[in-house]
């Protein structure tokens, strides 16, 4: 019953933070709501993707149910798309047409040196 409760509170402290520091005008009553957002945007977002990820998986560690897989598939979302963030833009079509231009140079390259060998 301890851990069910715990994991309740978890469930509820995960979707206060999550409010908190990404809407932080849902909690304008709350003082200190500016100054934890201002906070929260100065993170990298391979930081906040763990933060996120890391909050969202310690209670479904506690205890694995599907509300509480449901409770916290929000804020594991968010880390997961904080995540792709971290990794960048994707490449333009002209550098993906080089780098094959280049991968098919060389494949002929070790093709023609192998058919060279083989004729000697």
């Amino acid at each position: 019953m301890v851990v069910l409760t715990l994991v309740c509170s978890t469930w509820r402290l995960n979707a206060f933070v999550l409010f908190l520091c990404e809407a932080p005008f849902c909690c304008q009553f709350i003082e200190f709501a500016n100054a934890v957002s201002a906070r929260a945007d100065k993170l990298r977002p391979w930081q906040k993707a763990a933060f996120y990820c890391g909050m969202a998986v310690f209670p479904v560690m506690l205890s694995l149910t599907l509300t509480t897989l449901f409770g916290n598939a929000i804020a594991f979302a968010t880390g997961v798309l904080y995540g792709l963030s971290a990794l960048g833009k994707k490449g333009d079509a002209i550098s993906y047409a080089r780098i094959h231009q280049q991968q098919k140079q060389m494949d002929e390259e070790k093709l023609t040196g192998s058919l060279e060998g083989q004729a000697l």
